[in-house]
């Protein structure tokens, strides 16, 4: 059975499996509260950019340094892959 997460969140049951799946509250919510609004299309694949493992390694700093990935400076290129994707 599903948990009722309150009012703020409206689906859930995506809710719930994005947290299993290790997503932070926060990410979870806006995940399932967009699948749960019928005009918008969250499954749908995002911009034209290139995925990260194109990126130079500047590339992926500069784009760290404009989210404000702390930390930035001391990693490696497969590091910065994964800090903009859990960031």
């Amino acid at each position: 059975m599903t948990k009722n997460h309150g009012p703020s969140i409206k689906d859930d049951e995506t809710y719930q499996e994005l947290r299993d799946q290790g997503a932070s509250k926060e990410k979870a919510a806006r995940i399932a509260n967009a699948q749960a609004n019928s005009s918008q299309h969250p499954s749908k694949k995002g911009g034209e950019e290139p995925p990260y493992e194109d990126w130079t390694k500047d590339e992926l700093y500069e784009r760290a340094e404009e989210i404000g990935v702390e930390g930035r400076s001391k990693m490696d290129k497969d590091e910065l892959i994964s800090a903009l994707r859990n960031h």
